[in-house]
């Protein structure tokens, strides 16, 4: 860069780099937390990594995030960025905001993006993850991880009401009364349902997702698979296109936000590739 480069628009002080922008994946428990988005006078994830970071920084970030999580419920695959002044290497990033972030909070994964990319608008995808436990008796190991219940639920069933909802629907009644999105039309890619002994895992992944509608998803289908409605009972709901006439929703432990998609040429080391769902 010349001197002349270096100079302001009145050619008299040289110009101060810009920031940098980064992303991280992090994982979290939400169990202990009021969800994801700052609020006053209560503990949530992004108050307490925007804390972490900013003693490696040492100066004050505001993060933004791919999905705002609800009180309660975790994340193996939230993406987030942020724009710093401060230089450190990735692996810096990595183990010092570990380093001053709780046990139930961890950052895996830290890299430098293009100025365009945003972790929310960006993405192209979300994945998430509903974990049932169905066994007679509650679990202490399980408990707040996965949503117990003692009846029994027939995985058929549940996966035939499951694939009705596959595709692009007007999902008005999958989603929060209090839901601000502006459309409530989403293409759900796929809905899997797997069990692994006592453990039931609902995994869907979709282009985008309303407020509470991987939760009413799955309440609708636990009531399905426990024989208290029929099959046919998802399809009617599309159709219904009315929140009151729903089902209840499942209690927010359950539920993992487990990937993000983006465009290949952010280039991150992202799992889950909106076909198959990733891993939890």
């Amino acid at each position: 860069m010349t001197g002349t480069d270096m100079l302001s628009a009145a050619g008299s002080a040289p110009v101060a780099p810009g920031p940098t922008r980064l992303a991280m994946g992090v994982e979290y428990d939400g169990g202990a937390y009021s969800g994801w988005q700052l609020q006053h006078h209560a503990d949530t994830v992004q108050a307490r990594l925007e804390a972490a970071l900013a003693r490696v920084a040492a100066e004050p970030l505001r993060v933004h995030c791919a999905g705002r999580t609800d009180a309660g419920v975790h994340a193996t695959g939230q993406v987030v960025h942020f724009d710093t002044y401060a230089q450190r290497s990735p692996r810096s990033w990595v183990l010092g905001t570990n380093s001053n972030l709780p046990d139930d909070i961890a950052v895996r994964w830290a890299q430098p993006v293009v100025a365009d990319f945003h972790a929310r608008f960006s993405a192209t995808g979300r994945h998430y993850r509903y974990l049932i436990l169905c066994r007679p008796t509650r679990s202490a190991l399980w408990r707040g991880r996965a949503v117990w219940t003692h009846k029994r639920l027939d995985l058929g069933r549940m996966r035939a009401a499951g694939a009705l909802l596959v595709g692009r629907h007007d999902f008005t009644s999958f989603r929060a009364l209090a839901c601000q999105a502006k459309s409530p039309v989403r293409t759900l890619r796929y809905l899997h349902l797997d069990r692994r002994g006592e453990l039931l895992s609902l995994a869907v992944g979709a282009d985008g997702f309303l407020h509470h509608m991987v939760r009413n998803i799955a309440g609708v289908l636990m009531a399905i698979g426990s024989g208290e409605a029929e099959v046919a009972w998802t399809a009617e709901l599309l159709a219904l296109r009315d929140r009151a006439l729903g089902g209840v929703t499942a209690p927010p432990h359950g539920l993992y936000l487990s990937a993000v998609d983006y465009p290949e040429r952010f280039s991150l080391p992202i799992a889950g590739d909106g076909e198959s769902p990733p891993v939890l």
